[in-house]
C-alpha cells in the first residue's frame, strides 16, 4: 500500500512540477520580480527532487515497516508544505495580497523533508 502511495505521489509531484515549472518560466516571468521567480523555482526544484526520491523509493524499497511509512509520509507532507506554501506566498505577494500565514508553513515543510532524509539514513545504517 505505501509503495503505491509513494509511486502515486512521486508521479503526481513530478507531473505538477513540470507544469508549474513551465507556468513559472512562461507566464509568471513577466509578472514576478526576479526574487519571486527564484523562490517559485526553488519550490519547483524541491518538488521535483522529492518526486524522484519517492519514485525511487517506491520502486526499490520493500515498504513494510513503520520507518518506511514515516519516510514516505515525511517526504509527501514535507513537499506539500514546503513547495506549495512557496507557491502560495509568491503568487499572493505578486498580487499584493501576501498570505502571511503561509510563511511559517514553509520551514515546517522543510523540517519534514529533513526528517525524511534522516530516517532514510537511519534505515540504511541500522
Amino acid at each position: 500500500m505505501m509503495t503505491q502511495i509513494a509511486l502515486i505521489f512521486g508521479s503526481l509531484f513530478g507531473f505538477t512540477a513540470v507544469i508549474f515549472g513551465a507556468f513559472g518560466a512562461h507566464l509568471l516571468k513577466k509578472k514576478l520580480t526576479s526574487d519571486q521567480l527564484q523562490s517559485f523555482e526553488t519550490g519547483v526544484k524541491y518538488q521535483m527532487y522529492h518526486a524522484i526520491v519517492l519514485l525511487i523509493l517506491g520502486f526499490n524499497l520493500e515498504i513494510n515497516t513503520s520507518i518506511d511509512t514515516f519516510i514516505i509520509n515525511s517526504f509527501i507532507l514535507g513537499t506539500l508544505l514546503f513547495s506549495f506554501s512557496i507557491y502560495g506566498l509568491v503568487l499572493s505577494s505578486a498580487k499584493n495580497k501576501k498570505l502571511k500565514f503561509l510563511g511559517p508553513i514553509t520551514p515546517l515543510g522543510g523540517l519534514f523533508l529533513v526528517v525524511g532524509w534522516l530516517l532514510l539514513i537511519y534505515k540504511f545504517v541500522v
